[in-house]
């Protein structure tokens, strides 16, 4: 009986030791927002497992990388060229995250530190190989967003063949060289007066094109009545309005055939 609880003695002391020793190695948490890769000692980087949220029991010789999945933002300013020469500073951002099923073939390829070895390269690349295709006028004022728009595509698709998920990309701020920036504003405030000019000039011949229209219409009316009013009819109205008045109680005289035209004169009444 006393072997036995020596045994077992010496096998507690012996695990003992030996969670001391490799305790920490064994034992891996992987917090919320993160993910794991095994990298084993005899195969190398384990590309069919993925460690989720907890905590996981590892072999000693193994080890455990964790990287954060949550979406990062990073921000680059550079100095880039138009497509005629012109030196412009560009301020772009850009929101990414690894993918997830993929990240042991990201820790394989670039490891922890792929922000600086992929991902700010590629967007500066991208960056100068579109903003080398406008001049500097599209750039600050009517294809900014086109450019923004090329910029995420081309990057979204290098990110996506290296195992990183491109949320969105935006351009920040263009500034351009002083001389060049009040050159185009002030080709633009020409250009904004010049079309205010052609819209009122337009709104002033759709009112005189309306007014030729009613000056017709009220001609044409004019023409209209004055053919359809015969002397014959006048004369026919006349005797109408002869014989409405004679038939009132006020008292008169009717001369018949008296006036112009040959109409009725009426004498006294009220």
């Amino acid at each position: 009986m006393e072997t036995k609880f020596r045994k077992s003695t010496i096998y507690l002391i012996v695990l003992g030791v030996f969670l001391l020793i490799f305790g920490g190695r064994m034992f891996k948490m992987v917090e919320a927002g993160e993910k794991a890769v095994m990298f084993n000692l005899f195969s190398g980087v384990d590309y069919d497992r993925n460690f989720s949220q907890g905590i996981h029991v590892i072999a000693p010789w193994n080890k455990l990388i964790v990287y954060s999945v949550r979406e990062q933002q990073r921000e680059e300013t550079m100095d880039v060229l138009s497509s005629d020469g012109l030196n412009i500073a560009v301020d772009v951002s850009i929101r990414f995250h690894p993918k997830y099923n993929e990240l042991p073939r990201l820790h394989d390829k670039f490891g922890r530190e792929y922000v600086g070895s992929l991902v700010v390269p590629e967007v500066r690349s991208a960056v100068r190989e579109v903003i080398g295709r406008y001049t500097p006028e599209e750039l600050y004022s009517t294809k900014r967003d086109e450019v923004q728009t090329a910029i995420f595509e081309e990057t979204k698709d290098i990110m996506d063949n290296n195992h990183i998920e491109t949320r969105a990309l935006l351009i920040r701020s263009v500034k351009l060289p002083s001389k060049i920036q009040m050159a185009i504003e002030r080709k633009l405030e020409r250009e904004q007066e010049a079309k205010e000019y052609e819209f009122r000039l337009l709104r002033e011949q759709k009112e005189a094109e309306r007014k030729r229209i009613e000056a017709k219409g009220i001609d044409d009316f004019q023409r209209i009545v004055s053919e359809g009013i015969s002397d014959k009819l006048l004369k026919w109205k006349g005797i109408e309005a002869t014989e409405a008045l004679a038939k009132s109680d006020n008292a008169k005289i009717v001369v018949v055939g008296s006036g112009k035209d040959g109409l009725p004169i009426i004498l006294g009444g009220n």
